[in-house]
């Protein structure tokens, strides 16, 4: 079944005022995280056949925390319209770039990762489902199945959720604050 898996980047700094937002790094808190979450996403097992990263600097770290974790025939791209996607989430973005991943991830922002998630789970555990809707912290994970691999076909409710990680429900990760 294809599989999509949703990052939010980790935890970024709030420090060096006059940092652009598409700039902000991570925290040491959100480095951490990210290397947690890269470490239990490798354990688990749930290796992307391609990334779609948005071009903010915080997600690019996020995403170079996973890199010792992936095979090198992953295929990455750098997405710009999942930073500030017009539409509020990113369907049309993984329809556009999907094709061809069993496994796709994207690494992208609030709130377009959780309006994403809620707009395309249609079945499985609710408190899950539940949870996303609350709140999605930084560098937190929602695996969502499909009953069908055609990317650009994506349907709202039409996946099924089949976990929502948190970094601090990690070992050695202390992230899951609200901020960015």
């Amino acid at each position: 079944m294809p599989q999509l898996l949703l990052l939010r980047h980790a935890k970024s700094s709030w420090d060096g005022s006059g940092t652009a937002d598409i700039d902000r790094p991570l925290s040491a808190r959100g480095r951490r995280a990210a290397a947690a979450m890269a470490e239990t996403i490798a354990t688990r097992a749930l290796i992307p056949d391609r990334i779609l990263c948005s071009p903010a600097q915080r997600t690019r770290e996020t995403l170079a925390a996973l890199m010792p974790h992936l095979p090198a025939r992953t295929a990455i791209a750098i997405a710009p319209e999942l930073y500030e996607p017009i539409a509020g989430d990113y369907r049309a973005t993984i329809a556009a770039h999907g094709d061809g991943a069993g496994t796709l991830m994207v690494i992208g922002h609030n709130p377009a990762i959780p309006a994403t998630a809620l707009i395309l789970i249609g079945a499985g555990d609710a408190r899950l489902s539940s949870d996303i809707a609350r709140k999605y912290p930084t560098g937190a994970l929602a695996t969502i199945v499909f009953p069908t691999g055609d990317w650009s076909r994506l349907s709202p409710h039409s996946g099924r959720i089949e976990a929502f990680l948190k970094p601090r429900d990690l070992d050695g990760a202390d992230d899951g604050e609200d901020g960015d």
